[in-house]
């Protein structure tokens, strides 16, 4: 009987967990989205249809972040900026609830004793299992978020919405088509949580240790912008990767990167190694605002519904 009450009311925290992890990654994915639009149309400054050569130079779609901006802006206005919100923020709906949830029970196992390796473990585990599973509204997010930039060049968008890209990348690529570019998502995503989710809990804790603040809104701000800046400086060069081998379509004249391995050397090779940390200011941008909307939010939400803080 008892037991069967503690399993109960572990299943309802986990449950209150996913929803006020869902809701929070979803208040701070629509507000940050124009940041992450920008930083993917940066990352994909440069490339074109096949790789450049001495004698033809890089494409260019702006050079610079006002420039692209200012594209986006002229081509769609507001709603330019939020092409691709469906698919983000329904990957999110998945991504964010997995890793969290993930990340505070592989926690307790690899980091008894609070280890920051263990922990490191943990974050990166835990952004794998997530990512994989959200890959494919990923995808579509990136595609879509691309598709914005053929309007410049009088070209159709690819997809006409959400369940339009889903029905099109299956009956074009079939079933796996929808996991394109899921190894360097999956490599970028063990980066990202192992840097965000370590540096978030290792940060709080040691500023609510030194007595620097309580376990407040000031402590979870602080972390969180140390979090936003380790979690960007390690995963940018995968992020650029992923960006690239996931907006790139099927087909034997359109796959320009056979693999991550050769997608990360083209670029290092015909762009240079700096070209691997393209669009790393939005996504420092992105990320730190993201971080801050997202742990206030989520820390005040598990205090209000009587949950431990993270």
């Amino acid at each position: 009987m008892g037991g069967g009450r503690r399993e109960a009311a572990l299943e309802l925290r986990t449950a209150s967990k996913i929803g006020l992890a869902s809701l929070s990654a979803a208040v701070a994915e629509t507000a940050t989205f124009p940041i992450d639009i920008l930083k993917t149309r940066l990352q994909l400054c440069g490339e074109s249809s096949r790789p450049p050569s001495r004698t033809r130079p890089l494409a260019s779609a702006g050079g610079n972040s006002l420039r692209v901006a200012a594209e986006i802006w002229r081509k769609g206005g507001v709603l330019g900026f939020y092409s691709g919100l469906s698919p983000a923020v329904l990957r999110h709906l998945f991504y964010t609830p997995i890793r969290i949830v993930s990340y505070e029970h592989l926690r307790v196992a690899a980091a008894p004793d609070g280890s920051l390796l263990g922990k490191a473990l943990a974050g990166g585990v835990s952004g794998v299992i997530a990512q994989i599973l959200a890959s494919p509204a990923d995808l579509i997010k990136v595609r879509m978020q691309a598709d914005g930039h053929l309007l410049s060049t009088a070209n159709q968008p690819r997809y006409a919405g959400l369940f339009d890209a889903f029905r099109k990348i299956i009956q074009k690529e079939g079933f796996p088509g929808l996991w394109r570019g899921v190894f360097p998502n999956a490599q970028r995503a063990f980066l990202v949580n192992m840097g965000e989710l370590t540096c978030y809990d290792q940060a709080k804790h040691f500023i609510i240790r030194q007595g620097i603040c309580q376990d407040n809104t000031y402590a979870h701000t602080l972390a969180s912008v140390a979090s936003g800046l380790c979690s960007t400086a390690l995963s940018c060069p995968a992020d650029v990767v992923k960006t690239r081998m996931m907006n790139q379509t099927s087909g034997r004249d359109a796959d320009v990167y056979r693999n991550s391995v050769d997608c990360l050397y083209k670029t290092v090779k015909f762009e240079g190694l700096r070209a691997l940390w393209k669009g790393f200011f939005p996504t420092w941008a992105r990320l730190g605002p993201w971080q801050f909307v997202f742990w206030v939010s989520y820390e005040k939400l598990r205090r209000v519904s009587g949950l431990s803080s993270f």
